[in-house]
């Protein structure tokens, strides 16, 4: 209940507060890049949390590059740097990530 909780408040967070109002595909694409940071964690709380933390970093800093004007490129190369910095974390370090082996094995109190 808390984790739903806290997805629907992360969603009022970005339709109302970020965009003032609602748009289709304003997550674009984050929800992927969420699955990947728990990969990139090995399913520890504190290590998702960092990564997490790095994720939120990279999507900071490419605002402030586009609005310093310190690079002169086009701005969906800046939308898509925190994309590609998940991507090459995951490639450097989450190469031998194991799954918990009860993952998808649904819990029955009777068989138990």
């Amino acid at each position: 209940m808390i984790s739903g909780a806290l997805f629907g408040v992360g969603g009022v967070y970005f339709s109302v507060a970020q965009f003032n109002a609602f748009t289709f595909g304003v997550i674009s694409g984050r929800g992927w890049v969420c699955i990947a940071l728990v990969v990139l964690g090995r399913w520890d709380p504190w290590r998702c949390a960092v990564a997490a933390l790095l994720f939120g970093a990279v999507d900071a800093l490419q605002l402030r590059l586009q609005s310093g004007g310190v690079i002169d490129l086009p701005y969906p190369i800046f939308l898509m740097l925190p994309f590609v910095v998940t991507v090459a974390a995951m490639a450097v370090l989450a190469r031998n990530a194991r799954a918990p082996a009860a993952l998808l094995i649904p819990y029955r109190k009777e068989e138990r």
